[in-house]
């Protein structure tokens, strides 16, 4: 009699699928998903089979919360993830900005040696375009960080 890690390998088996022992990584893997998938399920339905009558305190009226009145209160109404997501954002801005600023030095250079090493007139003004098109952007992201950053500090 044959073994197998769940359903979906068994019915494989039946079907006529091809069959690799347990040595093989993949299946290996698989069933460690397949084990932790169950481990997960079993854990999400014990909480639920635990209370099977209502207590007096569920069957009470829920009483309106009052609406927030001041600026500390529409803050405690944001999503609990509305911070970290957003401090995601901002730490990829930032990053953009960086290898901005670093194109910005390399398109420089570029320049300089089209210009004044290569004598290669005819493309410095297509790099100076390039160079104040970089200039632009860094410019627009470095106001749009710093708008997006006084965003996150007022949701902390």
């Amino acid at each position: 009699m044959r073994v197998f890690c769940c359903e979906i390998c068994a019915s494989e088996s039946k079907a006529g699928g091809v069959l690799v022992g347990m040595s093989d990584p993949r299946n290996v893997a698989h069933a460690k998903k397949v084990t932790q998938e169950k481990h997960h399920h079993q854990a999400k339905a014990k909480p639920g089979k635990e209370k099977k009558s209502p207590s007096p305190a569920q069957n009470q009226p829920v009483e309106a919360a009052p609406a927030p009145v001041n600026a500390e209160a529409a803050k405690a109404e944001q999503k609990p993830g509305d911070l970290e997501k957003s401090l995601a954002v901002l730490s990829k801005l930032k990053d953009l900005e960086f290898h901005s600023r670093a194109n910005i030095e390399t398109l420089a250079e570029l320049s300089l040696a089209i210009e004044e090493e290569l004598k290669q007139r005819e493309f410095a003004e297509a790099i100076g375009a390039l160079y104040s098109a970089q200039d632009a952007f860094h410019s627009k992201i470095a106001a749009f960080i710093e708008t997006y950053q006084k965003k996150c500090e007022s949701l902390s």
